[in-house]
């Protein structure tokens, strides 16, 4: 199926951009210099913005161009690309060179309603740096929609529309004691036994949850990682505990409740922000435009997983939706791909949707 989209989408995926994504910003920005009329640039920070279009607010189109490395079997000199079965394959195609491709010509068909931005951001995959540099150089539109997967959620091949997603905060517990030999187990202090009683105040603590729309969002707590000790005959005197917490928007786990122990403390190493869409317009429209452009029904769904949209909602206070092709279990494996359909589908989706928002 040779479109538009899918000709981006293969340039795009074929080009390596997990240890450098500057060649496929590079893509990018020439594509939206020669194909339309926008004001584009490529910051200081690889991340491409262009934009048209006037009015008193903004819609944004926002993707991302880095991905993770990709398997052995998924690349050659650069990276290996297929059509195949309906569907592009590649490092890439579903997170989310494939959405991006499809928000691209959106961008460039569009008579939109306002002002349109198109957004490609670096360093999504470690943490959202290239966002975050965005918005701290004054990048903060209305209205996004971040491209990441939204398909298949409320049933196989549906392209819903994500009003919320959970976040991520990494922490890490440290219980420290006193060395002694363990033949003298009064003459020290266990870090162990410390690191041990945390576990056991975080094993009783409630995830948090929240509504958004009506919708559930349940968040999650689990210990994924402890060290501690350095010879099978001495009494340890450090220990470390790390914490995996699924956060959802406005509320947190109480994991400093750990500190009341002697010896323990505990410190953030990571905390991605969770989204929430509180804007019951604009949701309302996105879903309204994703029945109109399919055949199955479409429902306000919530991601599993932390994107691009909720630094946007958190620092640039945008009302942010996800909208995307990609459907669950795709990213970041060594099969990966997109259905090509859904990915004209969401090329349409976008350009109603910046035709009629803000």
């Amino acid at each position: 199926m040779s479109t538009a989209v899918t000709a981006l989408a293969r340039r795009l995926v074929a080009t390596p951009s997990h240890d450098d994504p500057d060649a496929a910003g590079a893509l990018l920005e020439s594509w939206l210099r020669e194909h339309t009329d926008a004001t584009v640039e490529r910051d200081e920070h690889g991340n491409v913005i262009a934009r048209r279009g006037d009015g008193d607010r903004s819609l944004a189109l926002v993707g991302h161009h880095d991905v993770v490395p990709p398997a052995p079997e998924q690349r050659d000199d650069g990276y290996l690309v297929e059509e195949r079965d309906g569907r592009l394959f590649g490092r890439g195609s579903a997170d989310m060179k494939g959405s991006l491709a499809a928000m691209a010509c959106a961008f460039r068909d569009s008579d939109p309603a306002g002002e349109l931005v198109f957004a490609s951001f670096v360093g999504e995959e470690r943490g959202g740096i290239g966002c975050r540099a965005a918005i701290e150089d004054g990048f903060a539109p209305d209205y996004a929609v971040v491209g990441e997967g939204s398909t298949g959620y409320s049933a196989p091949g549906v392209t819903d529309v994500a009003i919320a997603h959970r976040g991520r905060r990494a922490s890490t517990i440290t219980a420290r004691g006193t060395a002694a030999h363990a033949s003298e187990v009064g003459a020290g202090e266990n870090a162990i036994y410390r690191a041990t009683d945390a576990v056991d105040v975080i094993r009783d603590l409630p995830a948090p949850e929240t509504t958004v729309h009506g919708r559930n969002v349940q968040g999650s707590l689990a210990v994924t990682e402890i060290d501690g000790g350095d010879a099978w005959n001495v009494i340890p005197d450090r220990c470390t505990v790390t914490v995996d917490e699924r956060t959802v928007p406005g509320e947190r786990a109480g994991l400093d409740a750990v500190e009341s122990i002697e010896g323990v403390t505990w410190s953030v190493e990571q905390d991605l922000p969770p989204m929430a869409c509180e804007d019951e317009r604009f949701a309302a429209v996105a879903l309204e435009i994703a029945r109109n452009v399919q055949d199955g029904d479409p429902e306000h769904v919530v991601k599993p997983h932390a994107t691009d949209a909720g630094w946007l909602a958190a620092e640039a206070d945008t009302r942010t939706l996800v909208v995307g092709a990609a459907e669950p279990g795709e990213a970041h494996t060594a099969a990966e791909s997109v259905s090509i359909p859904v990915l004209e589908r969401c090329r349409r989706l976008y350009r109603v949707l910046a035709e009629r928002c803000p």
